[in-house]
């Protein structure tokens, strides 16, 4: 789980410097009331090419809706112990509350939404392990090691741990291009879900070390503490854990959509401006400042609810296909192509260090490279048996 964690330290590390160095390049000019995003398409057509934006861009939106089918389903996977409603309509519910929030708020009401989310969350999961550790339920070595798990797990892996759909969409540009600022969020942020991933194994060890067959950890918990509580705690955390994971998520793919939609629109706004008179084009440039973001909303929104809602138990096969395949495309091959391209282009910069590190460029690539083809082989291996 280290060596994952830190494979995807190193490719975020990478797409911000490659975002910070897009936004010098551009010029880029931070206003206070929007953002101003370079997405991951941006940044691959401007330095990998045409071929680099259009990959970059069909793997980001096959990630965006296979990782919101997911959380979409969980949540309401999650929900349908607590309230007494099918999974579809609670997870469809869930979603609508985060999707509306952000095509109304817009990203500083979100943000201030999703601290507080998080930090409730690390208090429940702080006062659940308590809990466990108090019961015994604690190993830090206890069991044994079959590696021949790791590889179907890697996926899962892979899903939990990548927050980079956040830091080069949103955080470069939130930051302001402050890279020693920006850098510094990414190693504390990326701290928290594997310091909870490394303690719920430690856990899940140790309860799984009382039984003699394999169990859900989450189901020997509740046999072990006995409190009714215990159930609501965890129950609360797992959805908060899917509902900040679901702003992410939302948040940066709607600002990727956003992007997308004006790019389009803006040629022939361009072109045909001169026909219009000045009342119809300040109409046309308050239905586009007002109206794109909706679109982009739905857009990003409604495909995955659809499917959410029609597909049961879509949970898992959404979550192998975003982490074997969509998420090590998109953070894990394609950094360090667009961090050789771009320093072929333009030399070294003394701040960009990963960056200008050759050696390492090619070691993660590769090492995305494997995932991928060791994810091919465990498909075609299981839709032959």
């Amino acid at each position: 789980m280290t060596m994952c964690w830190a494979f995807l330290l190193i490719e975020a590390l990478l797409l911000v410097e490659i975002n910070v160095g897009l936004l010098k390049r551009n010029k880029v000019k931070f206003e206070e009331s929007e953002l101003e995003v370079i997405s991951i398409r941006t940044m691959a057509e401007e330095t990998l090419g045409e071929w680099g934006g259009a990959l970059a861009t069909v793997t980001y939106v096959f990630l965006g809706y296979t990782s919101m089918i997911a959380y979409i389903s969980k949540s309401g996977e999650i929900l349908c112990h607590l309230i007494n409603l099918p999974e579809s309509v609670l997870g469809f519910l869930f979603t609508s509350l985060f999707t509306i929030l952000i095509s109304v708020g817009g990203t500083k009401a979100i943000d201030q939404v999703n601290q507080w989310l998080t930090a409730l969350m690390i208090g429940l999961l702080v006062a659940i392990e308590v809990l466990i550790i108090l019961y015994g339920g604690w190993s830090g070595d206890e069991g044994s090691s079959d590696w021949g798990e790791v590889p179907p797990a890697i996926p899962v892996l892979i899903f939990s741990l990548v927050y980079h759909d956040l830091a080069p969409a949103v955080l470069c540009a939130y930051l302001e291009g402050d890279l020693k600022r920006i850098r510094a969020s990414v190693l504390i942020g990326g701290l928290v879900p594997l310091l909870a991933l490394l303690v719920w194994d430690a856990i899940a060890f140790g309860l799984s070390s009382q039984v003699d067959h394999v169990a859900d950890p989450v189901e020997l918990l509740l046999r072990s503490v006995k409190w009714s509580g215990v159930s609501y705690m965890v129950q609360a955390f797992s959805l908060l854990a899917v509902g900040t994971s679901l702003i992410g998520t939302l948040l940066s793919f709607f600002e990727f959509l956003k992007e997308q939609l004006n790019n389009l629109d803006l040629q022939p706004y361009v072109y045909t401006r001169s026909i219009y008179s000045s009342s119809q084009l300040r109409l046309r440039t308050w239905w586009r400042r007002n109206n794109l973001g909706f679109t982009a909303i739905a857009i990003a929104a409604a495909p995955p609810l659809l499917v959410s809602t029609t597909i049961p138990d879509a949970f898992y096969a959404a979550t192998d296909i975003a982490g074997g395949y969509c998420m090590t495309i998109l953070y894990g091959i394609l950094p360090p192509a667009m961090a050789w391209a771009m320093l072929n282009s333009e030399g070294q910069d003394s701040e960009m260090m990963i960056s200008r590190a050759r050696p390492a460029l090619l070691s993660v690539g590769l090492v995305a490279c494997a995932i991928v083809a060791l994810q091919i082989l465990q498909d075609f291996s299981m839709s032959h048996s």
